[in-house]
């Protein structure tokens, strides 16, 4: 991802689901405007999701994903029907789409299924009857395919490109984005505002620029007309000594909590990257109360360490080295296990507690299913940054801002 692109995470995102060899992958070629889809007459070409981003006005920037045929077989096809399916928790609006030559049956029931699962999610969902100019003779396919009266069907063929603007316009009908989250420092930063910002440069930080949640959040600063000033840790006191007045707040990377906590005043407004996003995403009282079951912690216990990204692990990684390293602390006789990208177990049971990143790669959608599995199976889940906050016991400090 450039510095100019906007995350994937922050995109409107777009599944295309159903049979396979329905057209799905042509659909998606069709909504882009260009071939950048594998396509082929045989069956099951798509694998795995694929996902591509375009801009499609007014919604903004979308993102599109392609998915498996949820008619796949076999024991690596029951895999990949569980990757589609997968790839629905992060979805705002959904596309099943369906072949008009294959009507009833076990495709009325496939569409029932899935319809089932996205009324769950109280997810915008679309029919699209693909391949219509070979179907034979009008045909009522909301009859035939046993299709609710509330859901919209759109009619396409891939190939000759028929109906495509028809589905454009029934996406950006049917978008829902009267949810859309808060600003990643809404309320805690105002016009005119001095904030310090604290991003230590370490072996992890990429070469040459700023992670994704520092970018993110600088950008959001200057679009509410306040100021940042980024200095590494080792800067802090300095930078606070040359400011006319004392900054509103300070933001820091979590690893650095203890010694930016250390080196500002005690009355001085702090919390983290990692808190802001945990924030925007989900949940805070709920992950604070996450937070606060690390005191509940036995012998034995196991704790999931969930990463909404993959990366290459350095030697002091924050996931399995530093984080493991603070909570056996706390309770030294603890197991860990690791989950990364779209990887979620979906029992639960197993784990007195997960820890999760601050998931600014994930979109809100997925992170607010991740929220609602802990909280159905009952286990506390807590984010990386109010968990760093807790073992250096200033957990309370670091959500003061937020007003919880």
């Amino acid at each position: 991802m450039g510095l100019n692109d906007t995350p994937s995470g922050n995109r409107y995102t777009i599944g295309l689901f159903g049979p396979r060899n329905v057209g799905k992958s042509s659909l998606v070629n069709k909504l882009l405007g260009q071939d950048l889809v594998l396509t082929s007459d045989v069956a099951g070409t798509t694998t795995d999701p694929v996902s591509k981003s375009m801009e499609l006005l007014p919604i903004g920037p979308v993102l599109f994903v392609d998915t498996a045929g949820l008619d796949d077989e076999g024991e690596l096809g029951l895999k990949r029907v569980d990757k589609s399916y997968e790839a629905l928790r992060k979805c705002d609006l959904a596309l099943f789409v369906l072949d008009a030559s294959r009507q009833g049956g076990k495709f009325s029931e496939m569409a029932e299924q899935f319809l089932r699962e996205s009324r769950k999610r109280n997810m915008p969902t679309i029919v699209v009857v693909n391949k219509c100019e070979i179907a034979e003779g009008p045909i009522s396919y909301r009859e035939c395919f046993d299709i609710p009266t509330d859901i919209p069907i759109v009619c396409t063929d891939a190939l000759s490109g028929s109906g495509i603007e028809d589905l454009k316009q029934a996406i950006i009908k049917c978008a829902k984005q009267d949810d859309a989250p808060i600003g990643l420092t809404d309320g805690i930063v105002n016009k005119g505002d001095v904030v310090l910002l604290v991003t230590p440069i370490d072996s992890a930080a990429p070469k040459g620029r700023l992670i994704l949640p520092q970018q993110q959040v600088i950008r959001d600063i200057l679009d509410r007309g306040a100021m940042a000033l980024v200095v590494k840790e080792t800067e802090v006191k300095a930078a606070i000594t040359a400011l006319d007045k004392a900054p509103d707040i300070v933001i820091t990377d979590s690893q650095a909590f203890k010694s930016v906590a250390n080196d500002i005043p005690p009355d001085m407004p702090l919390t983290s990257f990692s808190i802001i996003f945990a924030r925007q995403k989900g949940d805070l009282a709920q992950q604070l109360q996450g937070a606060r079951a690390l005191d509940t912690l036995e012998a034995g216990d196991r704790i999931l360490i969930s990463e909404g990204c993959t990366h290459h692990r350095q030697c002091n990684d924050i996931g399995t080295v530093k984080i493991p390293k603070l909570v056996r602390k706390i309770q030294p006789d603890v197991e860990f296990a690791w989950t990364s990208g779209g990887e979620y177990p979906r029992d639960l049971s197993g784990y007195k507690l997960i820890i999760h990143c601050g998931a600014c790669m994930l979109n809100r959608r997925e992170m607010q299913y991740r929220l609602g599995e802990a909280d159905t199976q009952g286990i506390p889940i807590a984010n990386y940054g109010m968990v760093i906050a807790y073992c250096n016991g200033i957990l309370e400090r670091a959500i003061r801002p937020f007003g919880i």
